[in-house]
């Protein structure tokens, strides 16, 4: 008999088996949602994904290149009211801004880092767990310094005109 739970970190199924003892089994499913978005409607669905997931710190965006990684990340400073210039830090690695309220967010681009010790190196471990916002484009590159927390984001091109985002709820 499967008894299903809604919980905060998404739908828990506690599973009761029949042997000579009573066993629990616990398996939590991760919560995952898709949004889609065009050009016209980033910024709301920004602020949407902002008003839902802004409890979490460390948002990882993974997607193909030019598939709009740096544009979402744009649209969300912009909903958030950071005035600063906000680009890709491709060269750079980490770029800083600071929101309306004085949050800091920071930008980082891997896509230039080999490894999980350069990127030690580069400050981008201090930065993950600095507890300030952090916007990572190509996590996949440091799979071992990222925090088990962060919030996965995919985006994949269904358009020339329509992206669809694919959110991942840490466990």
């Amino acid at each position: 008999m499967k008894f299903p739970l809604r919980g905060r970190r998404g739908l828990q199924i506690y599973e009761r088996r029949p042997t000579s003892s009573i066993n629990i089994f616990a398996t939590i499913i991760q919560k995952q949602l898709q949004k889609e978005f065009t050009i016209q409607t980033i910024h709301a669905v920004a602020a949407e994904l902002w008003q839902e997931f802004s409890s979490y710190k460390v948002w990882a965006f993974d997607a193909p290149m030019g598939s709009g990684k740096t544009t979402f990340i744009h649209a969300l400073c912009d909903v958030l009211g950071v005035t600063d210039a906000v680009g890709s830090p491709t060269f750079s690695i980490i770029n800083q801004y600071k929101t309306a309220t004085g949050q800091i967010i920071y930008h980082l681009d891997l896509y230039r880092i080999n490894d999980d010790e350069e990127a030690v190196q580069a400050g981008i471990e201090d930065v993950l767990y600095s507890g300030e916002y952090c916007m990572v484009e190509w996590p996949e590159k440091i799979q071992g310094l990222m925090p088990d927390t962060a919030l996965k984001i995919q985006i994949e091109t269904v358009s020339d005109l329509l992206r669809r985002l694919s959110i991942t709820i840490p466990k």
